[in-house]
């Protein structure tokens, strides 16, 4: 596992084994993505999504607690996948990271609960799977419009994005500080460090 910088967010490249077959890989290593974090992170739900050329989905994040982290990976074509800081308070608030996912290298990425996701296909079509640490409660989802300049997210330019009609009427990142819609880092570093059993972490 390799940190992507931004604090709960790491980068999974796994060792593909080819013979006359075809391929074999371990995309998903509990123990490896265990000894990262400094606990087990549970799988409540495993979510699949199929996109054509230029989808973006997000920026999705949950409240914390209980938050929602995710593992990623593309099984089919490629995506951008993007890693943002909507943790208010954090060093690294308002920053993001970006990763190539696709169907030959077939990293993952993994991000915390408190952090936001979302990603752009850059195939014809691009099928994602997921494992969430919670369920899907459309009551604590929330999400950032990816094309927030001030965000500045570095979309492709040689293909037009295609939005939901909630991505793409999502507020702003400032607009969503502001109306108390994002987590607090503190809150979610408390939650980790409960996770990892650590004591005096306080509750959240």
């Amino acid at each position: 596992m390799d940190s992507l910088g931004i604090e709960g967010a790491w980068l999974f490249t796994p060792q593909i084994f080819h013979d006359g077959r075809g391929s074999f890989l371990e995309w998903y290593r509990a123990a490896e993505l265990s000894d990262a974090l400094g606990y087990t992170p549970e799988i409540a739900q495993a979510n699949c999504s199929v996109s054509r050329q230029g989808v973006i989905r997000g920026v999705h994040f949950t409240d914390v607690p209980p938050g929602q982290a995710k593992y990623v990976t593309c099984v089919n074509g490629a995506i951008l996948d993007v890693v943002v800081d909507v943790r208010v308070g954090s060093p690294s608030y308002g920053l993001w990271e970006a990763v190539r996912l696709d169907d030959q290298v077939q990293r993952a990425v993994y991000l915390s609960e408190g952090l936001g996701h979302a990603f752009m296909a850059l195939s014809p079509e691009a099928t994602v799977v997921y494992f969430c640490s919670t369920a899907y409660a459309p009551g604590r989802e929330h999400a950032v419009n990816p094309l927030d300049t001030h965000l500045a997210i570095a979309w492709p330019t040689d293909v037009e994005p295609v939005l939901s009609d909630k991505d793409a009427t999502a507020p702003t990142l400032s607009q969503a500080m502001r109306t108390e819609l994002l987590p607090r880092y503190d809150e979610c570093m408390a939650y980790a460090a409960r996770r990892r059993g650590s004591p005096g972490s306080g509750d959240c």
